[in-house]
C-alpha cells in the first residue's frame, strides 16, 4: 500500500460516505419538491374545530364544496347529479373507503349534509370532515 509503515496485509477500516450524502440529497430534494403535489381536493376556507386527525390512507376520497358551491372529487368538478353518479359507481367497486369532505366555512350547511347524504346512499359507511386545527370562539 502507499504511505502505510507496517503490514502489507491490513484492510482498509475507513468507509466513504460521500456518494451515500449525495443520494440522500437528491432525495430529499426530490420529496421537497413533489410532496406539495400530493395533496389532492381544492383549496377551502375550512372552518376550525378540536379534534383528532385521523390516519391518512391510501384508499381515502376527498370530495370537497367550494364557496360558491362547486361540488368536486379530488379535483374534478361535478355537478351534483355527477356527483351521485359517480360515487354510486366508486361504491360499487369499494364501498370501504374513507369518505373525507371538505367543505369551505362559508358554504350553508344544508350543502354538507347534501353531500353526506349522497355519499351515504351511494354505500359509504366512513365519513369524516376535514377541519382546521383550533377551536371555537366564543
Amino acid at each position: 500500500m502507499g504511505m502505510s509503515g507496517g503490514n502489507d496485509n491490513d484492510t482498509m477500516s475507513e468507509i466513504n460516505v460521500t456518494p451515500f450524502v449525495d443520494v440522500m440529497l437528491v432525495l430529499l430534494v426530490i420529496f421537497m419538491v413533489t410532496a406539495p403535489m400530493m395533496t389532492q381536493g381544492m383549496m377551502v376556507q375550512l372552518p376550525k374545530a378540536e379534534a383528532n386527525s385521523l390516519p391518512q390512507s391510501e384508499k381515502q376520497l376527498n370530495l370537497s364544496i367550494t364557496e360558491d358551491g362547486q361540488f368536486y372529487i379530488n379535483k374534478e368538478p361535478l355537478t351534483i347529479s355527477e356527483m351521485r353518479t359517480k360515487l354510486n359507481a366508486l361504491a360499487q367497486v369499494s364501498s370501504d373507503r374513507d369518505v373525507l369532505i371538505n367543505a369551505d366555512g362559508r358554504v350553508p350547511y344544508q350543502k354538507v349534509a347534501d353531500l353526506m347524504s349522497i355519499a351515504t346512499q351511494a354505500g359509504f359507511t366512513k365519513i369524516g370532515m376535514i377541519t382546521q386545527p383550533g377551536g371555537t370562539e366564543q
